[in-house]
């Protein structure tokens, strides 16, 4: 069971994620240690391994990083779920391996600290808190094979 942390917010951009100043690394563990602390200063405190970021539209835009994916995967989150995302966030995040789920109405149906339990290949979130169910559209069979692989790399070097 997952955590949902939820901002009610558009437009969260990687400068949020992972701020310029920690972008001195590529370690996942050191760029946690920063992961959303000047949108919430909290965050990492609080935030348990197989937790849920949820949001509103356009999460990601802004700068191209790959660090704002790595930052967020290495506090222990395993899905950001939100109206829609910026495109290059998007690719980010599947060619990293890391979860995400377009869900335009998240923010009306999902509540902070909201116990989750999703279905990647079927499209469902249960919410435990609420005991609804909540459909979505899941990612193209090739990007869930990407993400099941640990990502692109991961991806080409196994065919």
């Amino acid at each position: 069971m997952a955590k949902a942390h939820v901002y009610k917010r558009d437009h969260i951009n990687t400068d949020e994620i992972i701020p310029a100043r920690y972008l001195n690394t590529d370690d996942e563990a050191e760029l946690a240690k920063h992961c959303l602390e000047d949108l919430d200063v909290h965050f990492v405190k609080k935030v348990q391994p197989g937790d849920i970021i949820v949001a509103g539209s356009d999460f990601g835009c802004g700068s191209s990083r790959e660090h704002a994916v790595w930052a967020i995967r290495g506090a222990g989150v395993k899905t950001v779920i939100a109206k829609s995302f910026a495109r290059i966030f998007y690719r980010n995040a599947i060619n990293n391996g890391f979860n995400i789920i377009e869900l335009p109405e998240a923010l009306k149906k999902i509540n902070n600290a909201d116990e989750l339990q999703i279905d990647y290949q079927n499209g469902l979130i249960k919410n435990k808190t609420t005991g609804i169910d909540i459909k979505f559209a899941p990612l193209p069979d090739f990007a869930l094979e990407i993400i099941n692989d640990g990502g692109l790399l991961e991806h080409i070097k196994k065919k």
